[in-house]
């Protein structure tokens, strides 16, 4: 078991950077393995009133998988074409990720806090997606895992359908 204070930022941030890359490199297979079985993914969304949703039970939801299972299931349409958001031709992406904060350290976990932004591809276009960040990793094992991921897109306005390889 790994010490929580023994995770530095420069492996929190690394950990970060592949996430990244394995969505740029589309190797989603792989990218799965960054999340443990019980990962929470949300993405919530804005409300009228300008507020960031508070609960993805009972509130619209750009994104919501309450384990890895839901990822697994969006990385099976994407791969075999039953996704309206990647149908031919493939989006390019490029994610950047800065502002990388430790925010604490409990047990085998760590919150993170970071900000991002992604370019997107396709069909000639290039968009930017940008917004914050903020994860708990399960540092136990070997190598860090997402355990819960909270995503906040802060475009205005979306071209397209959101998928998990634009944020």
């Amino acid at each position: 078991m790994t010490v929580v204070n023994e995770v530095t930022q420069t492996d929190v941030e690394r950990f970060l950077y592949r996430e990244a890359r394995l969505l740029d490199d589309r190797e989603f297979e792989r990218w799965l393995e960054c999340y443990h079985p019980d990962a929470e993914y949300w993405m919530p969304a804005w409300d009228d009133a300008g507020k960031i949703t508070e609960d993805p039970q009972t509130e619209i939801s750009l994104i919501y998988y309450s384990n890895r299972g839901g990822l697994e299931d969006r990385v099976f349409r994407i791969r075999t074409d039953r996704s309206s958001a990647t149908s031919l031709p493939e989006p390019r992406t490029g994610h950047n990720i800065t502002n990388v904060e430790v925010l604490e350290r409990r047990g085998t976990e760590i919150d993170v806090r970071h900000n991002w932004f992604s370019l997107y591809f396709r069909y000639n276009t290039t968009d930017t997606y940008f917004g914050t960040t903020f994860l708990t990793l399960d540092v136990s094992g070997t190598d860090p895992v997402i355990r819960k991921k909270k995503i906040i897109l802060k475009n205005d306005y979306i071209h397209h359908i959101v998928d998990i390889y634009l944020v």
